[in-house]
């Protein structure tokens, strides 16, 4: 499962359990990788012009 499953699944409204629930190979922990590398990619340098 890719990470854009995982968060797509999240931005619809399902909750960690259901996820747990519907896909037992994935654990807690990388729901909450997931959401990391998702806060990384959007924390990005923004630079201003003068």
């Amino acid at each position: 499962m890719r990470v854009a499953d995982v968060l797509s699944l999240l931005a619809a409204g399902a909750g960690e359990a259901e996820i747990l629930e519907d896909y037992p190979y994935l654990t807690a922990a990388d729901i909450r990788a997931c959401l990391a590398y998702a806060a990384a990619q959007a924390d990005h340098a923004v630079l201003l012009a003068s």
